[in-house]
């Protein structure tokens, strides 16, 4: 990537109104602009939608280490146009092989709330199965900018600000984000020696190193933190295929994450719920109480469900007949309490698709709030995404279970939308952007701005429970009611005020005809491009 092209791009990262992109033959979007251009030019190259999203991805690890890290997780859900098959890759976070015993979130900032990562053996796995152009293209620009620079946006900086003490207390931060003493202001250069270093030697000596040299330096860093992992949990970890879950809503087809990855399933179940509503007729969320009133339940309802793990019986779930009796419960008791507690990822999603309409919509994530822990090895934040085993701990080298919802719809077995959200609330955001576009005919532009509701945020004092967050622009008929009928029954609610990123970001592209459509969302820094 030229460098005047990346000094550019850098510093368009914003918020804000973004203008929607149409293209007919490859787009990306993702909430960065360079990984956005590091992924359509890999397209350009030739390259397929999956090497697009890695090298976007990879990217990611660079210009947004406050949402991402080597040492998270990573998934993707692929279709293959050729075979017209869908794919889904987990890659995400693992107990240690070694017990925990005693676990509580007060572990989170030590290194017993350190998981095994699996970002770099997904990426391995996506590229080999479906990639085309080399790993060392792949990594290209995610070097370039870890060793050259660009320039902090103000999200990156306001992260650093508020987690300075865990980036202060660490020499291998402090040369990155504190050089001198201070950290680096607003549209000053960030630069990465040590993940530079760190990436070459993935590119140059993979497993050789990821196993060896990398996962001894983890495992000693985590140890010091009072951790139990070990380089045999890197060398016990695959990454696994599964088929991911289908189901119907009104004439559209969903396809999306398969458990322990349980977002897609949730997603599922709430749009079985709302298939027997007449959402329709309602109108959008912003001008009826009624359709916010039904998303809002439906939502918590299955959010604050008991994790679904791989020995759920999802068939039960998705069926039509338990969302009947689903509605009929809501009807008459409302959502239910919480099952478990839901901690909060820092995560971001990526969208691509290609000329030859391959798809992937890839979700990684350190999966917990940046630098939590102040423990770094490789350049790299230690992830504190054992925050998820507060949902269930799994067995000992087993996966966690995450809210990730990677998705694609289908129409007459043809894809016409692909999308994803990062964030606590990326079911509930990726549940009305759906809604939006399939109930309500809204452009991809005119759906992304559009007020939505969240999740209750974490308290430290009672951790995560039922509750809604609210944006600016609802009518203000809606907002009056809306509010009045949750004080009425008791129901914690809070105002966010206007495009916050608390209710996810919105990374979509619609497939209509030979045109692709997508526009980034107002709420983080991104980007959609396509050529």
């Amino acid at each position: 990537m030229d460098a005047a092209v990346a000094g550019e791009l850098a510093r368009s990262a914003a918020y804000g109104r973004k203008e929607p992109v149409s293209s007919r033959h490859g787009m990306v979007v993702t909430s960065h602009p360079l990984a956005v251009r590091a992924g359509l030019d890999v397209l350009r190259d030739g390259g397929t939608a999956a090497d697009a999203a890695l090298a976007a991805a990879a990217t990611q690890l660079v210009v947004e280490p406050h949402m991402t890290a080597l040492t998270g997780g990573l998934e993707m859900l692929y279709w293959d146009a050729g075979t017209g098959a869908a794919s889904y890759l987990n890659g995400n976070v693992a107990a240690p092989l070694a017990p925990l015993p005693g676990f509580t979130g007060a572990d989170l900032t030590t290194g017993r709330g350190v998981p095994v990562p699996g970002w770099w053996p997904a990426f391995r796995a996506a590229h080999e199965r479906f990639g085309r152009l080399s790993r060392s293209r792949l990594l290209r620009d995610g070097i370039a900018l870890a060793r050259d620079g660009f320039a902090v946006n103000p999200y990156l900086f306001g992260e650093m600000y508020a987690h300075r003490a865990e980036l202060g207390c660490h020499e291998q931060a402090r040369e990155a984000f504190l050089p001198g003493g201070s950290l680096v202001a607003p549209g000053q250069t960030l630069r990465q020696e040590r993940v530079a270093r760190t990436l070459e030697r993935l590119r140059d000596e993979d497993l050789d190193y990821y196993l060896g040299d990398f996962a001894r330096a983890f495992s000693a860093e985590c140890r010091r933190g009072g951790g139990v992992i070990t380089p045999g949990d890197f060398a016990a970890y695959t990454a696994r295929w599964h088929a991911p879950l289908r189901g119907t809503y009104r004439d559209v087809e969903i396809v999306t994450s398969a458990p322990p990855d349980d977002g897609g399933c949730q997603l599922i179940e709430a749009l079985n719920v709302l298939e027997l509503t007449d959402l329709p007729s309602w109108g959008p969320a912003w001008s009826s109480v009624s359709t916010l009133e039904a998303l809002t339940a439906v939502h918590q309802e299955v959010y604050h469900a008991p994790p679904r793990t791989a020995a759920t019986d999802v068939e039960t779930l998705l069926s039509k007949d338990y969302a009947a009796r689903r509605l009929a419960r809501l009807e008459r008791h409302g959502a239910r309490p919480a099952a478990a507690a839901v901690p909060v990822p820092g995560t971001i999603h990526v969208t691509v698709v290609d000329e030859h309409r391959n798809i992937a919509s890839v979700t990684h994530s350190h999966m917990a709030s940046p630098w939590m822990n102040g423990l770094f090895a490789e350049g790299f934040q230690l992830s504190g995404g054992g925050s998820f085993f507060q949902r269930g701990m799994p067995w000992p080298g087993e996966r966690a279970t995450v809210y990730l919802a990677p998705n694609l719809v289908l129409r007459d077995g043809v894809p016409v939308i692909a999308s994803g959200s990062p964030s606590v609330s990326l079911v509930a955001c990726v549940l009305q952007n759906l809604v939006n576009l399939v109930d309500f005919g809204l452009s991809i532009e005119e759906s992304v701005v559009a007020p939505r509701f969240g999740v209750r945020p974490h308290e430290p004092a009672s951790g995560w429970l039922p509750g809604v967050t609210l944006e600016h622009g609802f009518a203000p008929e809606v907002d009056r009611e809306f509010r009045r009928r949750c004080a009425e029954r008791g129901l914690w609610l809070r105002d966010l005020g206007p495009w916050h990123s608390l209710t996810g970001n919105f990374e979509g592209i619609t497939l209509t005809g030979d045109v692709l459509r997508s526009c980034a969302d107002p709420r983080r820094n991104g980007a959609a491009e396509g050529y």
